[in-house]
């Protein structure tokens, strides 16, 4: 039996250390028992940000806002391995690292930018053969993840400081930013991992509008924000209250082309 008809959508700030499915968790805690509550696009325990959760009925409109564009802020670290792509990982030097020039960076990221093939890392959540790679890889088990495009809009230097690169990264579903450093890593010959991450947006859902674990109940009910937010960049029809009745009742209607309007792009920062 489901909960109270509570639908909407929140913005959280994932804090680091945990899962998103645990932030979840806590959030449930705001709301009446059963309260249906999923989450767009999963953030790593290391990584913090903008998780956007659905509730209710917005549930039903995840994978809209899981396709939209993202923002993330990260701190690479050069000179180093992991096993994770991540800090959280087993970390190896990489001996003999040298630093690259700055016009030798720049020639490095530039070339992922524009649709690219990307291997997820082997802690992930992909599946090999029916199975999660983590799951694999937490067993030392061969994880074999074949490449897929993703397409990254932008990568822009905030400040490079060897062995520390600091990046804004604009991309679409399915990025991973930990592959992003490995594979930058290994193009510049000294290997790189994530020490830092933090997704600024998703789609029109910024950092700046996101709740804190400590917001509580009365503030997350305040900050509810509506379904429609979640498909802000889909074609939008305007019906009358008769056609509005006919079509929930499975009717079709006919709809005058000067009826027809197209909503705003979402905006990906």
């Amino acid at each position: 039996m489901n909960g109270p008809d509570i639908t909407g959508l929140l913005v959280l700030d994932k804090p680091a250390g945990m899962t998103s499915r645990a932030a979840v968790d806590r959030v449930q805690r705001w709301f009446p028992r059963r309260t249906r509550i999923g989450h767009a696009g999963t953030l790593d325990p290391l990584a913090t940000g903008v998780l956007v959760l659905c509730l209710g009925g917005s549930t039903r409109l995840i994978e809209y806002v899981q396709r939209m564009n993202k923002v993330y802020r990260t701190r690479f670290l050069l000179g180093a391995q992991s096993d994770s792509d991540d800090a959280d990982g087993t970390v190896t030097p990489v001996s003999g690292a040298v630093a690259a020039d700055a016009a030798t960076l720049a020639a490095c990221l530039a070339a992922f930018v524009g649709t690219i093939e990307q291997v997820p890392p082997a802690f992930s959540a992909a599946k090999v053969a029916g199975q999660r790679a983590y799951d694999l890889a937490r067993r030392r088990e061969e994880v074999s993840l074949s490449p897929r495009p993703v397409q990254i809009h932008a990568i822009d230097i905030l400040d490079y400081t060897y062995p520390h690169l600091d990046l804004e990264v604009r991309c679409g579903k399915g990025t991973y930013i930990r592959s992003l450093a490995r594979d930058v890593g290994a193009r510049l010959a000294c290997g790189a991992l994530v020490q830092t991450l933090r997704r600024t947006r998703i789609g029109s859902f910024t950092a700046e509008e996101a709740l804190t674990l400590d917001a509580g109940a009365e503030t997350a009910y305040a900050h509810l924000l509506p379904a429609e937010r979640a498909v802000a960049d889909l074609p939008r029809i305007v019906l009358g209250d008769s056609e509005r009745k006919r079509l929930g009742q499975g009717q079709a209607v006919a709809v005058p082309s000067g009826e027809r309007r197209r909503a705003g792009s979402v905006s990906d920062g």
